[in-house]
């Protein structure tokens, strides 16, 4: 099965949900093949279904002094922070050819990270019985928020490699406060190379839904939405 990807620049949180919704209607249609964003965010806030705005630890006003947007999406999940230094992929796929499952959707974004982290940085890393997403110890350093529509996914992953982590001192991520957030930039002393670390995504990816990845550029994906995103 063929995974189309785009690696992306930094990309306003909106214009990039424009392009996830757009990619929807289309996969359900069937016509274009399942496909990947990557991409980085400006600093912005978003507020999945189980929203509970008291998990926004900084006023407001103070966060839109700051240049920080906040968005209510509809994806699973609390509050969670986007921003420079995070990979955030958004697959956009047909899962009546992954089994139709949700549940096993979201074990195999989470292997994704598992394996990458292991079998690259040789981090060992795991899931919780409670919380969805990836941790090391008791630090996340994968989210994952997803929906599902007529069987196609958006939405998707967000891992922090260079993420600036004091910034996630202004949510309780997804609601939680018992637990922490890392990267791996604090895990292994230094910055990554994003370029890299998305090759190590793809490759992972493919690997854990069978699937042949294949890069393509911004000006096919463009061909597909018949509009400017840039």
């Amino acid at each position: 099965m063929k995974l189309l990807v785009v690696e992306m620049k930094e990309t306003d949180y909106l214009a990039a949900l424009a392009m996830q919704e757009q990619l929807l209607a289309l996969r359900q249609q069937n016509q274009v093949p399942d496909i990947m964003l990557l991409l980085q965010h400006p600093p912005t806030l978003t507020l999945g279904t189980r929203e509970n705005r008291n998990n926004i630890l900084l006023p407001e006003t103070e966060l839109a002094r700051l240049g920080v947007n906040i968005y209510k999406i509809k994806r699973g999940g609390d509050v969670t922070y986007h921003g420079p230094g995070q990979i955030v992929g958004y697959p956009i796929l047909d899962l009546k050819g992954y089994g139709k499952s949700v549940r096993v959707y979201v074990e195999k974004l989470e292997e994704v990270f598992i394996e990458l982290l292991k079998e690259q940085y040789g981090i060992t890393a795991h899931r919780d019985s409670q919380y969805t997403g990836v941790w090391v110890g008791t630090e996340k350093i994968t989210a994952i928020g997803c929906s599902v529509k007529r069987w196609v996914t958006m939405h998707g992953f967000a891992f922090n490699v260079n993420t600036q982590l004091e910034h996630f001192r202004w949510i309780n991520p997804c609601g939680i406060t018992d637990r922490g957030v890392t990267s791996l930039q604090k895990i292994l002393g230094q910055p990554l190379d994003i370029g890299r670390v998305n090759q190590q995504i793809i490759h992972h990816f493919g690997r854990v839904f069978h699937c042949e990845p294949e890069i393509i550029d911004r000006q096919r994906l463009q061909g597909f939405l018949g509009g400017n995103y840039e």
